[in-house]
């Protein structure tokens, strides 16, 4: 027995891909253009299982084993059913992707081979051609129907009419129609086209023509030499809507109560309209269940009552094909009313009568109405006798009076009844349903693909109610009437073939119809002959994994069937047992892959035509694994949660990894970041809560952990606040607890608030566990208190609850008096009287008030009292600083507080009237002083005696020509002390020291001044020390003067030695005199570098030094951080006398923050935030001449820091100790500047012998305006006329000349007289201006006697 097949499948459990450039489908392991296995019978749990879903390289086409008849097939069935496997579809499992099929091989059970056996005598097998190009381009085929129009065609009337019929075969078919049963000629009409490669008809009316004329019904038939095939009878009909007829309406009368039913009747349409009812000015009309629209289009209303007048009612058709909506003429309703409206029984409006009978098709919806009327407006009610309404298909509709049932079936027929009910009774109404079915498919007849000499059949089986004909046709003729065929046998339902050859290709029709419709059917019978051929691509190369199950797919085609081998690197055995099984439609399977089965597999089919080969490519993977998990995790809010996922996987394969949240896919958002081996989250929030999954994948496999996370969030807030048991003094608030978030509630914060003294603040009233929810409150009289509460836990506090309901107390007289009472004196006869004023839960009452009382301590006199309001009250005309007793009582309206205890207070102090005496000074060193003095008597302080206090100034420095600020300075000494310390003084300098009373007035008159001298002290550092290398064998030094020299400088000493990584050079050491400030080292070793240690010396000795370090050589790399871990290095500072600029290096990414920290002398501590990118950093709060330490670190991990650093802020004022006078450049300026002195001396004299005339203007007529000062050399010119103002003067109104206010001029030096300038005794001149111009004689010009102009003569 011969067979055909299409075999194979292409979806394993890798990657395939194409050794050349191929199509996306190709890459992935399917063939170029995919194809289908149909199979028409298919038993899974059993054994079988013959997939008939596409081929689409992850599932495989199975060929159907077809018997030649059904008389054999008893006889082969065991051997057919030996050769069948069952394949499972591929499931993905959890870590792999492609993952094989599960494969199970069981023993049949008997009643397999009867179903077995009834399946293939009653289906055809039926298998599709593979979509491959190359091969529908080569083999022939039947036409088949791939598109039709509906079989009820309605068309638009305003559009060309389209009637759809296309096929496919090869050789393409030609295409022909009959219209009304008899040949349908296109080309005698005009109108009518067909398109090209199609049986679609075009019918056109853009050049006139009535489409109805077209009405009719139509059949398109696909004809090429090996068949015809059929499409449906297809009834053409034109969309009409028709005009309403015209009509006059009479208004409607009714009595009210009564039920009433206004019709439509609306004109019939194709198809129906749809019906709507609203009033004349086009508002809807309410419909409930009294007034509403039955299927049929009516109005019904069950009882009319008189608001039914109000509007009219007008009935609206809408039809779909036109869009148009016409309009019925509108009723009105006259309603006739009377005292009362009689209630009555429910009637049934529609149907008529107690039963009714409906008959419905299978498969469409069942409308079952009942509308009642009745007083009042009845109820609906719907049920089935003998068994439930179907829950899953039955829908109420229009207020309960329709029941709707779709999809129709036998089982819905029988007896449903609707039962109307209001209070005065009930009537039901019985409707009997009938379901009646057109022919729906049992087994529709399939394409049927045969190699020559093979059996077959074609199966044609309905169903339906009545039950249904069979008719058969051959392309498109009666099968009685087609020419006889000795290899095909018609039984019934069913076409028998037996040997089949080329011959016999035909198109065989099935048509089965009843009174209610027609099913046409299509089945082609081809025949060929086809040698094998591979459908996938060539060369595959499919990555697995290693340890899974994989299989190796070889799809390929022929006819009869090939057999399928399968062999590994060349060698000549057969690939079968052991770890590799090979199934019936060629598919190799590997059970367990391992690094030997790497290689290239063979497949080979063969059959009586020939044979053909095609190789895939195995290659072996590592999987992927999670080697260390996310786990479960527990974070407060706000803080910042790691989630760790380390993956091993195979380096040739690219990794992806990825995050999902609660199975979702991850936003990484900007409070995350997202690396290869990790998830942070910073600023964690309740809404980061959830799973975490961590999805590590390749292109094969793929690997999944989980954690989760909780957010341990801030407790929601409390709700329901109530307030019961009130009483006077206390109340009970009950409240409920919001959600804890994660962390449980420790505490309730009850707070309060009152509207009498502090509205709208709020104030803590007590505090509670976290397990309660009800607490008794303690309550002060006459507040009108309003409660809220606060939950606190790990995290922090919710928000508060709302307030509760307002609660006033009674009032009472106060329980207690004001604290903190004070009495002091503001002036010297006065005393303010002070104290805190009492809250709202305090005060008890209203119109609190405070009974101030007092009287001098330790007499005998009455007490003074007054009433206050406030808080505060002055007692005046008060000896001085005199002791009071005071007390102060609460007062409201309900009564006084109790009585209060007395408080001392004080009036006024006064100025101290005496000053230290015996002030002694003993010098201890060059930075401080002792002091010692005598007590002053109390009487003379009168006051509080708050401390002795020295004022302290610096006189003068004992170095020449040391400018010093004699600024005042102070240091305090408690009022029992009589001996004390100054420090912090200059040495080598002369200071004046006073000494004063201070009480709470002030300063009292000061002491005889002293005067002494610090001695000499040490040097501070040298500034500025530089070392430069011009070159390898010497080094400069450079340093600048210190400056504190306090005293004076002997010399300076410098200590260097060469060192070159752990050794150390023996040390030297150079004396200098105080002038020098450089010297140069010669370098006996190049290669060592030197560090050199600076110091200055006075008398006393050496004072602090400054160390620096020689350049590195350029082949020596200088120290920086490691790369691999953030620090922060080489601060450098640049101080002034009040700021510093701070700089420094470091590694750590751009945005850093970090923190700049600096203590003083005095341990008081600062910090300054800042950027990375924001240096230098100015420091601007410092002292002048304090001493600093200084520091950088990260603001995120304190713990990585610079070295700390000091430095020292420079004095106020210059010490320098050179004087100007000595400077050489400075004598230099003052020779050049007596020498041109000199020069214009001469010039002046020699131009006052020569007639005592200067240089002119060319034109003396043309005076020198402002704007032309220069000639165009560049020289001033100045006329020497009389009436001429001064360069740089201005003209008043009245004609006088104005000197402009310069610093250089020098006519302020005479005031028409002659005047004396002395420059440094150098020269001593006359300098004499005329004031006024009458002054002047002759031609001589006023500016004869001016240096100035002197000068610019010259120019």
């Amino acid at each position: 027995m011969r067979r055909l097949a299409a075999r194979g499948a292409a979806g394993d459990a890798g990657e395939v891909a194409a050794p050349a450039a191929d199509s996306s489908d190709s890459a992935q392991g399917r063939s170029p253009s995919s194809w289908r296995l149909i199979d028409l019978c298919a038993i899974w749990d059993a054994g079988v299982y013959l997939p008939s879903a596409a081929w689409n390289g992850a599932s495989s086409g199975v060929a159907r084993r077809r018997l030649n008849e059904a008389e054999r097939l008893s006889s082969v069935r065991e051997a057919q059913l030996k050769r069948l496997k069952v394949t499972r579809p591929r499931v993905l499992g959890s870590r792999e992707q492609g993952q094989v099929p599960r494969m199970a091989r069981q023993p049949l059970p008997p009643w397999v081979h009867a179903a077995f056996l009834l399946c293939l005598l009653s289906l055809g097998g039926a298998i599709e051609i593979p979509m491959d190009p190359s091969i529908q381009n080569e083999l022939t085929q039947p036409p088949t129907i791939t598109k039709q129009s509906v079989k009820d065609h309605i068309v638009d009337p305003r559009d060309n009419i389209l009637i759809e019929c296309e096929a496919k075969g090869n050789p393409a078919p030609s295409f022909h129609w009959t219209r009304n049963s008899r040949f349908f000629n296109i080309a005698k009409d005009p109108r009518v086209s067909m398109r090209r490669r199609s049986g679609t008809l075009v019918i056109d009316f853009r050049s006139g023509g009535r489409p109805e004329e077209y009405e009719g019904e139509y059949q398109c038939f696909a004809r090429n030499k090996f068949g015809t095939a059929l499409s449906n009878r297809i009834r053409l009909q034109v969309s009409k809507s028709p005009l309403w007829p015209k009509e006059n309406l009479d208004p409607v009368v009714v009595q009210e109560g009564a039920p009433l039913t206004l019709q439509c009747n609306p004109p019939p349409g194709l198809p129906s309209p749809v019906i709507f009812w609203m009033s004349s000015s086009m508002e809807p009309i309410t419909q409930d269940k009294r007034v509403s629209q039955g299927h049929n289009g009516d109005l019904y209303f069950s009882n009319v009552m008189l608001q039914d007048m109000q509007t009219d009612y007008s009935c609206n058709a809408r039809f779909h094909f036109t869009h148009t909506i016409q309009q019925k003429n509108p009723f009105t309703l006259k309603v006739l009313t009377t005292r009362g409206v009689a209630e009555r029984t429910p009637s049934f409006m529609y149907p008529q009568g107690t039963a009714s009978s409906q008959m419905v098709l299978r498969g469409m919806d069942l409308l079952l109405e009942c509308i009642a009327s009745g007083v009042p407006t009845p109820d609906i009610a719907w049920y089935k006798k003998g068994g439930d309404l179907p829950s899953d298909k039955a829908k109420f509709e229009n207020f309960n009076k329709a029941l709707r049932i779709t999809n129709v079936s036998e089982e819905d027929s029988g007896e449903y009844f609707c039962l109307a009910s209001n209070k005065m009774g009930s009537i039901r109404h019985t409707i009997s349903v009938r379901v009646k079915a057109a022919p729906y498919w049992l087994d529709e007849p399939k394409n049927l693909i045969l190699a020559p000499g093979e059996d077959g059949r074609l199966v044609c089986r309905a169903n339906g109610n009545p039950k249904p004909t069979v008719q058969w046709m051959v392309n498109g003729e009666p099968l009685q009437s087609a020419p006889p065929n000795p290899n095909r046998e018609v039984a019934g339902d069913t076409i028998i073939f037996r040997d089949t050859q080329i011959s016999s290709r035909a198109v065989y029709q099935c048509n089965t119809s009843n009174e209610h419709g027609y099913l046409l059917a299509n089945a082609f019978v081809s025949v060929l002959d086809v040698p094998p051929r591979m459908l996938s691509p060539r060369n595959q190369l499919i990555r697995v994994i290693l340890y899974n199950r994989t299989r190796l797919d070889c799809p390929f085609f022929g006819s009869p069937i090939p057999t399928l081998r399968w062999f590994k690197n060349g060698q000549g055995s057969n690939l079968d047992g052991g770890n590799y099984h090979v199934y019936e439609n060629g598919s190799l399977e590997i059970k367990m892959i391992r690094k030997e089965d790497q290689g290239i597999y063979t497949c080979v089919a063969t059959n009586i035509l020939g044979k053909a080969e095609n190789q895939v490519r195995l290659e072996v993977k590592d999987p992927t694994r999670i080697y260390r998990m996310p786990e479960d995790q527990v974070a407060k809010r706000g803080t910042t949660v790691q989630l760790e996922c380390r993956v091993k996987h195979d380096p040739s394969l690219k990794l992806t990894v990825s995050w999902l949240k609660d199975d979702e896919p991850l936003y990484i958002g900007n409070r995350m970041k997202k690396e290869d081996d990790s998830l942070t989250i910073f600023g964690v929030a309740e809404r980061d809560q959830g799973s975490y999954t961590c999805v590590a994948s390749t292109e094969l496999d793929q690997d999944l952990a989980k954690a989760y996370l909780t957010v341990l969030g801030r407790p929601d807030r409390p709700r329901d606040l109530e307030l019961t048991d009130l009483a006077e003094r206390s109340v009970r608030l009950t409240w409920i607890p919001g959600d804890d978030n994660n962390s449980p509630i420790t505490d309730y914060v009850v707070q309060f608030e009152e509207d009498q003294f502090q509205p709208g603040v709020w104030h803590d009233h007590s505090k509670y566990p976290g397990s309660v929810n009800s607490a008794v409150l303690r309550l002060s009289p006459y507040v009108n208190y309003q409660f809220r509460v606060i939950a606190v836990n790990e995290v922090g506090s919710s928000h508060p609850s709302l307030p509760s309901e307002r609660y006033r107390t009674s009032g009472a007289p106060p329980e207690s008096n004001p604290g903190d009472v004070k009495g002091e004196g503001t002036r010297k006869n006065n005393m303010e009287i002070t104290w805190t004023p009492m809250n709202a839960t305090s005060a008890f009452g209203p119109n609190l008030r405070y009974i101030v009382k007092w009287r001098r301590r330790e007499t005998r006199e009455a007490w003074n009292n007054v009433t206050v309001w406030g808080s505060r009250y002055v007692v005046g005309q008060t000896p001085v600083y005199v002791p009071y007793e005071i007390r102060v009582q609460a007062e409201n309206d309900f009564g006084k507080g109790p009585e209060p205890e007395s408080v001392i207070g004080y009036s006024g102090e006064d100025y101290p009237r005496a000053a230290p005496t015996e002030v002694k000074v003993r010098v201890m060193n060059s930075t401080a002083i002792s002091l010692q003095w005598n007590r002053v008597y109390p009487d003379t302080v009168q006051g509080q005696l708050r401390e002795y206090r020295a004022y302290y100034w610096r006189e003068s420095s004992l170095l020449k020509n040391l400018w010093v600020s004699q600024k005042r300075q102070q240091a305090s000494f408690p009022g029992d002390r009589l001996r004390g310390v100054v420090s912090r003084l200059f040495p080598y300098s002369n200071y004046k020291l006073e000494m004063v009373v201070v009480n709470g007035r002030g300063d009292g008159p000061r002491s005889e001044t002293k005067e002494f001298t610090t001695p000499e002290g040490v040097p501070s550092a040298p500034r500025r020390f530089r070392v430069r290398q011009p070159n390898l064998e010497t080094i400069n030094l450079e340093w600048d003067h210190p400056e504190h020299p306090n005293g004076i400088m002997t010399g300076y000493t410098l200590k260097y030695v060469a060192f070159n990584g752990t050794k150390v050079g023996k040390q030297i050491v150079e004396n200098f005199s105080p002038n020098q400030t450089k010297f140069t080292v010669q370098r006996t070793d190049p290669v060592s570098r030197y560090r050199f240690t600076l110091s200055a010396r006075t008398q006393v000795g050496s004072g602090e030094a400054v160390t620096e370090e020689s350049p590195a050589p350029p082949n020596e790399a200088t120290p920086t951080a490691a790369p691999d871990e953030q620090s922060i290095w080489n601060v450098t500072v640049l101080p002034n006398s009040k700021w510093a600029n701070i700089t420094w290096k470091h590694n750590f990414g751009p945005g850093t923050d970090f923190v700049v920290e600096y203590i003083d002398s005095n341990h008081t501590k600062k910090t300054v935030p800042v950027k990375a990118q924001a240096q230098p950093i100015q420091l601007t709060d410092l002292y002048p001449g304090m001493t600093y330490t200084l520091r950088v670190y990260s603001r995120d991990n304190e713990g990585i820091s610079s070295t700390v650093i000091t430095f020292m802020t420079s004095t106020a004022y210059t010490n320098n100790q050179a004087d100007i006078a000595t400077q050489g450049w400075f004598i230099g300026l003052m020779c050049a500047i007596a020498l041109l002195v000199l020069i214009l001396l001469i010039v002046c004299f020699i131009k006052r012998s020569r007639g005592g005339k200067y240089p002119v203007r060319e034109k003396k007529d043309v005076p020198l305006g402002p704007e032309d000062p220069k000639e165009e050399d560049g020289s001033f010119d100045y006329s020497d006329e009389d009436n001429k103002p001064l360069q740089g003067s201005q003209t008043s109104l009245d004609g006088t000349i104005k000197q402009q206010e310069s610093d250089d001029s020098l006519v302020d030096y005479g005031e028409g007289g002659e005047g004396q300038f002395n420059e440094d005794g150098s020269f001593i001149g006359q300098y004499t201006v005329k004031k006024d111009k009458e002054e002047t004689e002759g031609n001589e010009s006023s500016e004869a006697t001016s240096p100035v102009n002197a000068i610019y003569s010259l120019a």
